[in-house]
């Protein structure tokens, strides 16, 4: 039965970190990665005969695994990888990691074990399937893997990798799509672990031809290894310092190529060590050189052609230091290079946490150009651990709003350049000289607290509301005098109003409606999944489609409904997709996707499932997972009276535990009678109450007797409640468990795709409109208050204080 993606990887990594001792996470990558990577053209091998990657005979993952529990495991495990880079000219490629290294992996029986563990972990996954290549379990197993480890590397570590979210950026504001050709050119120069390649070459539907260079040789060898993990064999990722030692060149020149995409390492101080050719790069001014900033934007715009395009990540002093940069940047922007800037999220980045801006360099429409696109995307993020992160809605709206130069009121701007060429501003690019993205200050009025009332300019700012709900203005609010208007009900039915007398209800039908009929829209799509499907093109199709449905809703942002959708997609709809494209690719179909499986407990893959059933009685119990479909939809559907009959016995159990416990802290305090019968939950025990009874009619105590014994007839009441709970529970585990087995193909896709989610995704997009409703509801009321007391009723009410305390002096003698 197969496992949720989700738990697989998070099992993986847990184990896999569990075993990594004390090395470092930035070293132990290599060890893992090296194993995913002969896993994979192991795999790949046997189930395609076309495959680039020769295995030969003893070079394969599987005489990895054979070697398990062998005393030279760690010297078979060398010779083995040894084979394939021999076959494969992959000599310091993928045998960089030394796995007979007794300081990285112990000695003797501990490197035995731990690499015993460590081939057992990779031997669950399957990469025989045709989707190994695609979008699917190996480029998001490598994704975990490399963001676990870039985060456990540490700031002085983790450059290797660009945050995922960050490349999909770069890659589509790049110019990178639909009509790219195969024998396009992208180049990174600071190439790294090669993910950023990898993002942009993924948006031309049939790939790109991919160049690269990398300076760190570890790093390197990574690049090469994703390239082919990732079907891109044939890339020319190249070895060497890109600035003082080009690889991609045509004698004194650089290569160029159709589009560049680059991170680089912000600011580096010895960029210039060893320059003796500048390859024409400089022809606009040579970078300081102590800050190598410059030189890589300066290497992206000299490796474009003509009508090439860049997106090159820098920190934000590139936009506004003077001196030799601002020099560089007037010429730039004077020839019309530099298309657009967009401001990123601080945090984002392993290496560092500066905020960082993604510079876009367009050569092909550079003459005519008029202004610099600027996007402020620095408040878009979410905090996830120690980074902030891109989220799902916040790279749709950068991609959207850069590519179709849309402008937004304190989000983004064309700004001439004639503006940036004005003395005042003297080509300086600092996107909070052109973009003002604070949000307005909440302004006190004097006027109001003097004399009462809530200024109408508030009010107005609160407009997006009152076009989404026309009634509630004028149900809330009504004219006090010129400029101010006062509530016509008490602060405390605000929310009521807001609620269920606003039309509210309307717009949250509205809104349902079109989650009903964008869901039918794709039905037919969902029913019909494949083995083939594209997990990552399905998404794109219906996010996409929902996004643009919202937009003419008003109040609700489309950009929320999008991310609600794909939160769920990430939570839960792609590992239901995996679940059942993995039972349809075996001969299966939904019903047995949706088929109950004994939960599994592996202590040696760190994986231990919570069971949404256990069944059986006496210690032998079995414990079941339902991830396609849960328990509670089967009863929901078929099981709702028991569900009610359950619910009902709870009630009563619950009602008897509530006795018990008033009898207890009303008779068995501190030194009552039956304290001595209470156990550490302040509540009765039978044998102690009994013992209580005992004692009480040796001792000839009638009181005691009959205060015990109503606690005894409580707690044997509690009890026979607890049982009849247990068993109604019981059984209807059994009836559900025994449903499952009956459920046709048919029912199941009904069941997922109906009950669980379309109605899961429109329980959440209405829970954005609640949102916003009470956060306007949160605002009136702090208006409410603000004003709600005058400066002249406040002077009222000291001048009475103050008369009190003068009376009261008074009466004690004293004068005021």
């Amino acid at each position: 039965m197969a496992l949720k993606k989700s738990d697989l990887y998070s099992s993986l990594w847990a184990s896999a970190d569990q075993l990594r001792g004390g090395m470092d996470a930035s070293q132990y990558k290599d060890y893992v990665l090296t194993l995913l990577f002969m896993k994979y053209v192991t795999d790949k091998a046997k189930s395609d005969p076309d495959s680039l990657i020769e295995v030969p005979e003893g070079g394969s993952f599987d005489d990895m695994f054979a070697a398990k529990g062998d005393k030279e495991i760690g010297d078979r495990f060398n010779k083995i990888i040894g084979k394939l880079a021999e076959a494969n000219d992959l000599r310091n490629v993928i045998d960089q990691a030394d796995f007979n290294d007794p300081e990285k992996l112990g000695s003797g029986k501990e490197m035995q074990d731990r690499l015993s563990k460590l081939v057992t972990i990779f031997n669950d996954l399957d990469f025989s399937g045709s989707r190994a290549e695609g979008d699917d379990l190996l480029g998001d197993a490598y994704e975990y893997l490399m963001r676990h480890f870039a985060t456990e590397s540490g700031k002085s570590k983790g450059q290797f990798y660009t945050p995922a979210e960050v490349s999909r950026v770069v890659a589509k504001v790049v110019g990178i799509g639909r009509q790219t050709r195969q024998d396009e050119t992208v180049y990174d120069a600071a190439a790294g672990s090669g993910s950023l390649l990898l993002k942009a070459a993924a948006e031309a539907p049939r790939g790109m031809t991919i160049y690269g260079q990398e300076k760190d040789n570890a790093t390197w060898a990574l690049s090469k290894m994703n390239m082919i993990l990732h079907g891109n064999e044939t890339a020319e990722i190249y070895k060497g310092d890109t600035i003082t030692n080009p690889q991609l060149t045509n004698g004194t020149r650089l290569k160029t190529f159709d589009y560049v995409v680059m991170n680089p390492p912000f600011s580096v101080k010895s960029w210039s060590n060893g320059l003796e050719e500048d390859y024409g790069r400089f022809e606009y001014g040579k970078p300081p050189e102590k800050n190598g900033d410059y030189a890589f934007l300066l290497h992206a715009l000299t490796s474009l052609k003509s009508e090439g395009k860049a997106a090159v990540i820098l920190p934000h002093g590139v936009l506004f230091r003077g001196n030799a940069e601002g020099n560089i940047r007037r010429e730039l922007l004077k020839r019309g290079f530099i298309k657009g800037v967009i401001g990123l999220p601080a945090n984002l980045f392993y290496g560092t946490g500066i905020p960082a801006c993604i510079v876009v360099l367009d050569k092909e429409n550079a003459v005519g150009r008029a202004g610099v696109f600027m996007v402020d995307a620095s408040k878009g993020f979410i905090k996830d651990g120690a980074k902030n992160r891109l989220r799902d809605q916040d790279i749709h709206r950068i991609v959207d709003t850069f590519n179709k130069q849309i402008e937004i009121d304190r989000y983004s701007r064309m700004v001439p350049m004639s503006e940036i060429a004005d003395p005042k501003n003297d080509y300086n690019l600092n996107i909070p000289r052109y973009i003002d993205s604070s949000e307005p200050e909440d302004l006190q009025d004097l006027s109001a607290h003097l004399n009462g009332g809530i200024p109408n300019r508030d009010i107005e700012a609160l407009q997006k509301y009152w076009d989404a709900l026309p009634s509630l203005k004028d149900a809330l609010f009504e004219p006090l005098r010129e400029g101010y208007s006062s509530l016509k009900v008490e602060l405390s039915e605000v929310q009521d109003y807001a609620l269920h007398r606003s039309g509210l209800d309307s717009l949250r039908a509205q809104v349902a409606a079109i989650v009903d009929d964008w869901f039918a829209a794709h039905r037919g799509t969902l029913l019909n999944l494949t083995a083939e499907t594209r997990p990552g093109d399905l998404i794109t199709t219906l996010s996409d489609d929902l996004l643009e449905r919202f937009k003419p809703v008003p109040l609700l942002n489309e950009y929320d409904a999008y991310q609600q959708l794909t939160t769920y997609w990430h939570d839960v709809m792609h590992d239901d997709l995996s679940l059942i494209m993995a039972e349809l690719s075996a001969g299966g179909d939904w019903a047995k996707a949706a088929a109950p499986r004994p939960t599994i407990e592996d202590k040696e893959r760190k994986l231990n499932e919570t069971a949404d059933l256990e069944l059986g009685t006496g210690r032998k119990k079995t414990k079941y997972k339902m991830d396609l479909v849960p328990p509670s939809l089967i009863v929901g559907r078929y099981f709702a009276d028991e569900q009610a009959r359950v619910d009902e016995v709870n009630a009563e159990l619950e009602a008897a535990t509530v006795a018990v416990t008033e009898h207890a802290e009303e008779h068995g305090a501190d030194e009552a009678p039956l304290a001595e019968a209470t156990n550490d939950k302040g509540t009765y025990t039978k044998q102690l109450v009994s013992a209580v009874i005992r004692e009480a009619r040796a001792s000839g105590d009638q009181e005691i007797l009959d205060c015990a014994k109503a606690a005894l007839e409580l707690v044997n009441h509690e009890a026979v409640a607890k049982k009849a709970a247990k068993e109604a529970q019981a059984a209807l585990d059994e009836q559900t468990l025994r449903k499952y087995g009956d459920l046709t193909d048919n029912e199941v896709k009904s069941i997922v795709l109906d009950d669980k989610w379309r109605a899961a995704i429109a329980v959440k997009i209405d829970g954005e409109v609640n949102a916003l409703t009470l956060a306007l509801v949160a605002r009136i009321q702090q208006l409410g208050e603000r004003y709600a007391v005058t400066v002249g009723s406040l002077a009222a009410q000291l001048e009475r204080l103050e008369a009190k305390v003068s009376d009261h002096l008074a009466v004690m003698g004293v004068s005021s």
